[in-house]
């Protein structure tokens, strides 16, 4: 009977175990789209199908009928970002190799058969990988951390994508409003420059004078080339993280940025938003769980790395007799005679402490990123309120007043396009400072949440590379 048993228990056992593990219809992407819609209130879609191809095209080309805002830019690249789409394949990817792990290893049957003299014997098996069933329950919660870790990488990603869309928005159309200041600049500039080479045709103004209006312009000029320059690659970089193809590339921004909030947010704990809602920090503290998983999981099996074991079924023909059949088992494990673990156990051992300070590192980082996103995101706003509030206001009086005296001949023509020179060095220095301000605003949500380019040192691939799930087996 025991004989018998060995076979059967290898087989139910197996079929017990593998009940638990299958595919989900959404490939994991519901924990994805809870993270986006509670961080950045937008909506993701995997898109696997020529309907759900369809349904977002459909919706990308709605958003673009008409001028785009941040928001709605970031909506379009959520989308129709094929990168983004790549890195949702990932996580598909990520799920396939969760259910691989929670499976049992699939028994092997062997038949052979040998003949000689008119004998013949028939020998089959089945063979279960007995340790590796044991530490099944280990290995599949190892797996789902693994997973959970894609999930979280996905949503990184996802956030990654809508801090550089909110980036490059925010200088495209920054740029067209310098453009548009510029462009006003240099038409006022040539008509200046034309008036003082006629001026110094009639000897009214002397050479350097005419010198410095013919330079005023040549300068505005370049400025313009160089701000139509920077905005067109914003723009096309725009474009790329909407995944805009050629037809779309026609899109419309606003021609000035938006006026300033009423008033800057107040982030009394900002340093704890971060600590706790950081998603690299998430992934982190996922690895270094996982990693003590396996090391746990590589104390305890130190000393057996092979333990097999084969049900025997033998059926034996001799001309000289009647046929028959035999039955048993066969255990094989390994001897720690050469290698008892220990270096197994060094490997999982240091690979922790490396994922441990890693951590510890990068929640002090995270800590002193997010203060100085906020000092940033604040000084930005004073500057640009100051420009508001104070300099564009008293430029404007200054000009009105000139243009009184230049009326009642109190002043030269020339002392009027000094001040309009000062003037535009003003304008242009807040349209700089609002932009400044509205990127610093979204690296402060940056800041708090994830989603900026990976930090020098961010080693969760290569620890989850390092420390394999079932623990060095």
């Amino acid at each position: 009977m025991t004989n018998r048993l060995a076979p059967s228990l290898l087989v139910l056992a197996s079929l017990g175990l593998s009940g638990c593990a299958a595919l989900s219809p959404d490939s994991g992407m519901n924990a994805v789209s809870e993270l986006t819609s509670q961080t950045i209130n937008k909506d993701v879609a995997f898109v696997r199908t020529a309907e759900g191809a369809g349904a977002a095209d459909a919706r990308v080309r709605q958003l673009l009928s008409r001028t785009l805002s941040v928001e709605t830019a970031v909506q379009i690249a959520l989308l129709n970002n094929k990168g983004l789409q790549a890195a949702y394949n990932e996580l598909a990817l990520a799920e396939t190799d969760l259910v691989e792990q929670s499976l049992p290893p699939n028994p092997v049957f062997s038949v052979s058969r040998i003949s000689g003299n008119g004998a013949s014997e028939i020998e089959r098996q089945i063979v279960g990988d007995i340790l590796a069933l044991a530490t099944l329950p280990f290995r599949s919660e190892i797996a789902r951390d693994r997973f959970r870790q894609a999930q979280l990488r996905a949503g990184l990603a996802t956030l990654r994508l809508a801090a550089d869309v909110r980036r490059a928005y925010w200088r495209a159309v920054g740029g067209n409003e310098m453009v548009v200041l510029l462009t006003d600049a240099k038409a006022t500039a040539e008509s200046t420059a034309q008036l003082a080479v006629k001026l110094g045709e009639t000897g009214s103004i002397n050479k350097l004078d005419q010198a410095r209006e013919q330079v005023f312009y040549a300068e505005t000029t370049a400025d313009l080339a160089t701000a139509r320059q920077t905005t067109t690659s914003a723009r096309e970089k725009l474009a790329r993280l909407m995944g805009l193809w050629d037809g779309g590339l026609d899109f419309r921004l606003p021609s000035q940025l938006p006026p300033l909030p009423r008033r800057p947010q107040a982030l009394p704990s900002i340093e704890a938003d971060a600590v706790a809602h950081r998603i690299d920090l998430q992934i982190a503290r996922l690895e270094l769980t996982a990693l003590a998983k396996s090391l746990n999981l590589t104390e305890a099996t130190r000393f057996v790395t092979l333990l097999g074991l084969a049900g025997i079924s033998r059926r034996t023909r001799d001309p000289e007799g009647p046929p028959f059949r035999e039955r048993g088992f066969d255990v094989q494990f390994q001897i720690p005679i050469f290698d008892g673990g220990e270096v197994r156990v060094r490997q999982a051992a240091e690979t922790y402490n490396f994922a441990f300070n890693r951590l510890t590192e990068r929640a002090v980082n995270v800590r002193s990123e997010a203060r100085d996103a906020y000092r940033i995101y604040r000084s930005g706003y004073d500057i640009a309120s100051h420009y508001q509030r104070e300099i564009i206001p008293l430029r404007k009086i200054i000009t009105e007043e000139m243009q009184l005296r230049f009326s009642s001949m109190q002043v030269d023509i020339f002392a009027l396009l000094t001040e309009a020179r000062q003037r535009l060095a003003s304008l242009r220095g807040a349209i700089d400072a609002r932009q400044r301000f509205f990127l610093a605003q979204s690296d402060l949500q940056t800041a708090v949440n994830g989603g900026g380019a990976p930090a020098d040192g961010d080693n969760s691939t290569t620890l989850a590379a390092v420390a394999p799930a079932d623990g060095g087996h």
